[in-house]
């Protein structure tokens, strides 16, 4: 039998256990850095291995965020053996928007070693300087818009679709690099069979007769999407972080959501004909993705369509909901929030669903966290956003 000879450096590399930091470059690269959860979670029941397809385009160049933003990725590896990675960004909307020296990091990962953290932190932090950045804030996949907050309570059951899982080792790593507590994000379960309490029936039913409630209309989406868009950008424009939705980011959101999303699944209010509040739901496909392990081919898109056919999800999330800020802090915008949670719990039960998660809520924001938690929302995860000067 021939025997094996491997070149003496890679023999080296493979014993060597010498920590090292490599700027993401190529195939090769890009491949790495988008597998490496596969080798840190394998022994998490609770983590659902994301839809490759989904991450790639997440980081594709033709991903409308980095039309206004700066982004560099690393791996670290022992030996030939990737073990960590992390990201940091610099957005220029964010800048123009707050007018401050902040950047991000993001898609942090990695192994319960505290030299790695260290080693992937310092990396970004370098970089961002070299920006002229002077506060790093994280993690961000890619911002706030997107993928937001490490995962700190909540471990023992998996995430909902486009929301992030993590190790509990995480935390404690991060905040070792001198990190600190800069937001908490609270994700809500509610479970939507239950009726909802006398006093909200009676703050819905007060809402003028010039209010109505309609679900998208799927032969005009993309002018739907900018009047979901203009909601959001306006209901939200007051919250921590802010930065508005571009055309092109929330265009590019809708296309990957299209097709899961039935078309009263989306509802808008309006108000005397123009727009005033909206509510999304999403089907929680990671209840049906998780053995498919990553990978749509040959057979994956099979298995996905026919799930979502005939074993429709018994969960969803609402990622999205607003009611405009001139309506706000009145009775009629509690009414509001109220119509459009019950109007798009009515199709949600009727296509199977049982509870919802509504996420993420930041955690000072007790108008909706009231809202929330009138209807028998409980808080059941925690992601935490963290924030470090930048000295030189």
């Amino acid at each position: 039998m021939k025997q094996l000879i491997q070149p003496p450096a890679a023999q080296n590399a493979r014993t060597d256990h010498t920590l090292r930091i490599a700027r993401v470059e190529g195939r090769s690269g890009f491949r790495q850095f988008i597998r490496l959860p596969w080798s840190l979670y394998g022994d998490d029941p609770m983590w659902v291995p994301p839809l490759l397809i989904e991450r790639r385009r997440h980081l594709s160049p033709r991903n409308p965020f980095f039309a206004h933003a700066q982004y560099c990725s690393w791996l670290a590896y022992r030996g030939l053996r990737p073990v960590g990675r992390i990201s940091a960004q610099v957005d220029e909307l964010h800048i123009q928007h707050h007018r401050d020296a902040t950047g991000f990091f993001g898609m942090i990962e990695a192994e319960n070693d505290a030299t790695t953290f260290r080693a992937l932190t310092d990396t970004a932090e370098q970089w961002l300087r070299g920006k002229g950045m002077r506060r790093i804030i994280g993690p961000l996949n890619l911002s706030l818009n997107q993928e937001g907050g490490l995962l700190v309570e909540g471990f023992d059951t998996p995430p909902s679709i486009m929301m992030g899982h993590a190790h509990r080792y995480y935390g404690q790593r991060i905040e070792e690099q001198g990190y600190r507590k800069e937001k908490e994000l609270l994700a809500y379960l509610v479970n939507i069979e239950c009726n909802w309490p006398p006093l909200v029936r009676k703050i819905a039913a007060k809402a003028p007769q010039d209010v109505l409630l309609r679900p998208l209309c799927m032969s005009r989406f993309t002018e739907e999407l900018e009047t979901l868009q203009g909601i959001f950008n306006d209901a939200w424009s007051q919250n921590w972080g802010f930065i508005p939705f571009t055309k092109a980011e929330f265009q590019h959101m809708g296309q990957d959501i299209k097709h899961l999303v039935d078309k009263e699944f989306v509802q808008i209010a309006e108000v005397n004909g123009d727009p005033a509040g909206m509510i999304v739901v999403l089907p929680n496909i990671n209840e049906v993705i998780r053995d498919l392990n990553g990978r749509l081919l040959p057979f994956g898109w099979m298995k996905l369509l026919w799930r979502l056919k005939v074993r429709y999800p018994t969960s969803g999330r609402v990622p999205l909901m607003g009611v405009c800020r001139r309506y706000q802090e009145s009775m009629l915008g509690s009414a509001l929030a109220f119509m459009l949670i019950d109007a798009a719990r009515v199709p949600a039960l009727r296509r199977g669903m049982r509870e919802v998660e509504m996420s993420w809520i930041l955690e000072d924001n007790m108008r909706i966290r009231n809202i929330i938690e009138s209807i028998g929302g409980k808080v059941y995860k925690r992601y935490r956003i963290y924030g470090k000067e930048l000295y030189e």
